[in-house]
């Protein structure tokens, strides 16, 4: 078995006291809104993104709108594209088939620890690359199913005290909170931060997308105004 594919897997099991109690927490939301196994288990199966899963059926036991739904996990799920770009000139060159298997467990935590090592070590072979994002994403994205399984089958057996909602916002805190590396990045989060809580009486939390694209164009010029500044000192 490759190194860095233990290395991956090794970087990427800390997520996994994050990701089951989250993956479990999807289950039991999941069926509480209507959908039965094999519909809750479809869903991790076929869109594996946890927080774009959770806004859809949020808002499908709301009865919102089947475009708002649309939207509002696309809107959510628009950091996967992101992502990609961000880790494409790392695992562009592979084979297609490789390149489908590492988009379909691009998620957050993968992406996370992958870019991480890439660019900590930008002379890494491609198939050493590979192995790496695969290692990551075996544990992470495969416990996710059996995760997601116990919560639609067990939910209404776990005891209210044992609350598993706070794997939600621990994993984006955790995520997030590295990668803010320049002011641009700290503007936006509180941007974001500030418009989400002072539009959180709007319905089907349209106020997150509103704040989510306030804070991108917010971030945007910062970044932009920072390069100028840049450029005028030289």
């Amino acid at each position: 078995m490759s190194s860095l594919y233990l290395q991956g897997l090794r970087q990427g099991a800390p997520f996994l006291l994050v990701t089951v109690p989250f993956g479990m927490l999807f289950g039991v939301v999941a069926t509480e809104a209507g959908l039965n196994i094999a519909e809750v288990m479809g869903f991790s199966l076929l869109v594996i993104a946890g927080a774009a899963q959770f806004t859809a059926v949020q808002l499908l036991s709301e009865n919102a709108p089947v475009i708002i739904v649309l939207a509002s996990a696309l809107a959510v799920n628009l950091r996967m594209a992101l992502y990609s770009a961000s880790i494409a000139p790392h695992l562009g060159p592979l084979p297609v088939w490789q390149k489908a298997i590492c988009a379909y467990f691009l998620v957050d935590q993968t992406y996370a620890v992958s870019v991480a090592r890439f660019e900590k070590d930008p002379a890494l072979p491609l198939r050493e690359r590979f192995a790496f994002h695969l290692g990551a994403a075996s544990l992470i994205c495969l416990c996710w199913y059996p995760a997601t399984w116990t919560g639609a089958v067990l939910g209404a057996r776990i005891p209210p005290e044992m609350a598993l909602d706070f794997a939600l916002p621990i994993t984006f805190l955790a995520l997030v909170a590295p990668a803010l590396t320049s002011l641009a990045h700290v503007v936006a989060a509180f941007t974001a931060t500030v418009l989400a809580l002072a539009f959180v009486g709007l319905p089907f939390s349209l106020g997150t997308i509103f704040a989510a694209g306030c804070a991108m164009l917010v971030g945007a010029r910062v970044e932009l105004w920072q390069t100028r500044r840049r450029e005028a000192a030289r």
